[in-house]
């Protein structure tokens, strides 16, 4: 005989999300106070912690962006995003390390200031990547997704967690990527910087920096105002240009679009594109500051961006931007703090607990997500 509870407190309990949110209220609660003690023990360590989060956060967000683009124009989780970054990656390790198109400048112009060649080198190996991911990306939408269009969402999600089983272990053979670790090869010379109560200034090769100092390379730099420049690049063709506008369009209604000379498919394949270019940089990005590639790289990072995206809002371009920095921060400081195992399991509960409290995310809209 089956047994029911008469107590009609403990029957709301159950029924409602609030056991879930005071689960999560408590660990929070207990995360804040782990941090907040380690502040005031070492708040130097702190702040350098805060700055390799920010920095593993402007990457996060590249990735993030392409998850909430897709969403935005055809309402689709595009797991293989990921390994699209995967591949970014791979793309300039061989154009690094086998074609040295990192020194196709200086190579030209030899008396040129070395500073500048290495500059344009990473800015061409960047571009290849964005290209061969973006070409990628169109090749994935119209074999895979474009016959599913009318389908049911399921079978376009399925679809997509089979294209990222794809790409992972065919770049897992011998002849593609490999499946063993390879140490990648970075296009500039890291010079790092000190600043604390001994002022600012460069650290020098095998030296030990001043106590009590926060340490910031020109990676770190390179990573921010490439990926502010890339969000406001992205933000300025879907506001200000056509495409944009025809972007904003599909997503709003593809039906109606279509019957306003709007060519949908075209538009939709151009998001897949468009996003998995941020993709492809954001590989570049990730291997110049953690120099190592292997097959299922994009698998975690990934993930973590399509947290970043349900965070800030998924479909809001702003949104994505501001969930990849916290997911930076959560990461880090939690590996830092907590427990290293724990960053992946803090930064997922993130997401349990955003879908708890505010499923829409801090930027976006129950009703209709726009790009």
């Amino acid at each position: 005989m089956k047994s029911s509870n008469k107590n009609p407190i403990v029957n709301w309990l159950i029924k409602s999300k609030i056991l879930g949110i005071i689960f999560f209220i408590v660990i929070g609660i207990f995360v804040v106070l782990k941090i907040g003690q380690a502040i005031t023990d070492n708040p130097t360590l702190f702040l350098q912690q805060a700055v390799n989060g920010l920095q593993l956060g402007f990457v996060y967000a590249l990735i993030a962006l392409g998850y909430t683009m897709v969403y935005g124009i055809v309402r689709l989780i595009n797991f293989a995003h990921g390994d699209v970054f995967m591949v970014g990656a791979f793309t300039s390790y061989y154009a690094i390390a086998r074609f040295n198109v990192h020194m196709w400048f200086i190579n030209l112009f030899p008396n040129s200031p070395k500073a500048l060649g290495q500059i344009i080198g990473m800015i061409s190996v960047v571009i290849i990547s964005m290209l061969i991911c973006a070409l990628l990306a169109f090749i994935i939408e119209r074999v895979a997704y474009k016959p599913l269009r009318n389908a049911p969402k399921i079978s376009a999600l399925i679809t997509a967690i089979g294209i990222s089983f794809f790409l992972e272990y065919f770049g897992s053979l011998n002849f593609v990527f490999t499946s063993n670790y390879i140490t990648a090869v970075r296009p500039i010379n890291v010079v790092t910087w000190f600043v604390g109560q001994n002022g600012f200034g460069k650290l020098e090769y095998g030296t030990a920096p001043p106590p009590n100092s926060i340490l910031f390379s020109n990676i770190f730099i390179i990573n921010v105002f490439a990926s502010i420049f890339l969000m406001l690049a992205l933000q300025y063709v879907v506001k200000r240009t056509k495409t944009g506008k025809a972007m904003r369009a599909v997503a709003y209604d593809t039906s109606t679009s279509r019957l306003m000379g709007i060519n949908a498919d075209g538009i939709i394949s151009a998001t897949f594109a468009i996003g998995s270019a941020l993709a492809g940089a954001a590989g570049v990005l990730y291997t110049i500051a953690f120099p190592q590639v292997v097959f299922f790289m994009g698998v975690t990072p990934g993930l973590k961006a399509f947290v970043a995206a349900v965070l800030g809002g998924i479909g809001s371009i702003p949104g994505a931007f501001i969930g990849s920095l916290i997911m930076g921060q959560a990461e880090v400081l939690s590996a830092a703090y907590i427990s290293t195992p724990m960053r992946d399991a803090i930064a997922f509960s993130i997401l349990i607990l955003v879908l708890l409290i505010r499923p829409k995310g801090i930027m976006g809209e129950l009703s209709s997500e726009k790009v």
